[in-house]
């Protein structure tokens, strides 16, 4: 299943004799291997050689390295450098500060800072809510996490977890036109990070929860939603749902069933998984099964988690007890977030005819898309190397764009399902098969359609 990945781009830089068979053979070794070329380029010459830069993609680091020794082993060639385009990406960062007043004279000194801030100052200590007119508090957006739950990595603390808070500020910005900040903290305690966020609110307009172990992700998120005149929102969970229920929605058309009516089964019942079925049953889901590690949740399942207390008591209205395998016989669709290669290309085969199947496990799915593709008529992953791809940029910019431009100050279930209403009905009826359930990411439309639904409901 693994293919070459834009994650894994490399460039050699390489030394070759002055001829295009040089070149060519360069070209080759990286083809044999097994890598993508994406481009050559000359980067200086000389008499009796050239120096060649050539872009290619890799499986991963190891396969890289595989790449260079292949280069390296023809006659005549010397690898000078390998450089890694993800990693050349993140030095120094991708995100920066610029303002947007000019600060060139004396006079916009006084106005932007003293003396002139001072009027500014006493003006919203006389009216608080003039912080969102007079500041940057209308437009801005706290990303925060404490680093337990980052990707598919797991709990590698809140340094390593900056560069995708970092990445999600940036998305914010490119797709909602929202000034996000990362906020990573050096805490797993939830008392501590309530009263952290709770302390830095007056800058922001809401503040974005990110890749926060569950159970305490739902515990920090109520309290803050409690206790907060600002939105709060746990991507990993409303994100997600979001999304799953625009592809849902626009993979039932290509099938022909109907939401109400289709058996569905998710595993995995954290974070995402929760909150997908919350989601689907506003909507108006009725035939839901979530599986956890242990198999189905039903009423003879005893649980102090609240949230699994409440799987519990709204789906599996039949009491299935058995396995996930056994309970994919006949569903209609499949949603999981859950964990990679759990299911196989035979499970998926035992599902009903025009199957739906979203394997949503990130970077490697529950089953292999194109091992599902074989019986399913629908397949969903996480992936950007695969059709439909179930990505969270197409609901957070243009949620919090909607909530910002209204003043909200919280977020409804009715926010989040117009919300997936709004994706799914960007892509058109002459557009809409198979392979395109969803907008693609870059989509600009995207957005704008969720913050205009988002405000009509604020």
């Amino acid at each position: 299943m693994s293919l070459p990945s834009p994650s894994y781009t490399i460039t050699l830089r390489v030394e070759v004799a002055a001829s295009q068979r040089a070149t060519s053979s360069v070209v080759a070794a990286v083809a044999d291997a097994g890598g993508a070329v994406m481009g050559v380029d000359i980067a200086h010459s000389t008499s009796h050689g050239l120096v060649v830069d050539v872009t290619c993609d890799t499986i991963d680091a190891e396969h890289g390295e595989r790449v260079v020794a292949a280069v390296n082993a023809i006659d005549g060639a010397e690898v000078l450098k390998s450089s890694d385009s993800t990693f050349l990406m993140h030095l120094g960062g991708k995100i920066e500060v610029t303002n947007k007043v000019p600060l060139k004279t004396r006079r916009d000194l006084s106005r932007a800072y003293t003396p002139g801030v001072a009027r500014v100052c006493l003006a919203i200590a006389e009216n608080p809510e003039d912080a969102r007119r007079l500041t940057i508090k209308r437009n801005t957006v706290a990303v925060v996490t404490d680093g337990t739950a980052v990707l598919g990595l797991g709990d590698i603390g809140p340094a390593a977890a900056l560069p995708v808070i970092e990445g999600k500020a940036a998305l914010f910005k490119e797709f909602g036109g929202v000034d996000a900040w990362p906020v990573c903290l050096d805490t797993t305690d939830t008392d501590e990070i309530v009263r952290i966020v709770k302390a830095m609110a007056p800058v922001y307009g809401g503040v974005n929860l990110e890749d926060i172990a569950a159970p305490r992700c739902f515990e920090i998120e109520a309290r803050l939603r409690e206790e907060l005149d600002i939105p709060v929102f746990h991507d990993d969970q409303h994100g997600t749902a979001i999304v799953v229920l625009a592809a849902m929605i626009n993979a039932l058309k290509v099938v022909d069933k109907k939401l109400q009516d289709v058996r569905i089964v998710v595993s995995g019942v954290g974070a995402a998984g929760n909150a997908i079925v919350r989601l689907l049953k506003a909507q108006g889901a009725r035939h839901i099964v979530a599986f956890g590690r242990d198999g189905a949740l039903h009423q003879g399942v005893v649980t102090q988690d609240p949230h699994r207390r409440w799987i519990v008591e709204n789906t599996n209205v039949d009491g299935f007890a058995g396995t996930l395998q056994e309970g994919l016989k006949g569903a209609d669709v499949f949603i999981g977030v859950s964990a990679a290669g759990i299911l196989s290309g035979a499970d998926i085969a035992q599902m009903a005819e025009r199957a739906v199947v979203f394997a949503l496990a990130n970077p490697t799915p529950e089953v292999d898309p194109l091992e599902a593709s074989e019986t399913a008529a629908v397949v969903a992953t996480g992936r950007s190397d695969y059709p439909n791809q179930i990505n969270n940029v197409l609901a957070f910019p243009g949620l919090f764009r909607g909530l910002l431009d209204t003043g909200a100050k919280d977020i409804t279930t009715e926010m989040l399902r117009v919300s997936a209403v709004a994706i799914a009905e960007v892509v058109g009826p002459d557009e809409l098969n198979s392979a395109y359930i969803v907008p693609g990411v870059f989509d600009h439309q995207v957005a704008e359609a969720v913050a205009d639904a988002v405000r009509k409901q604020a």
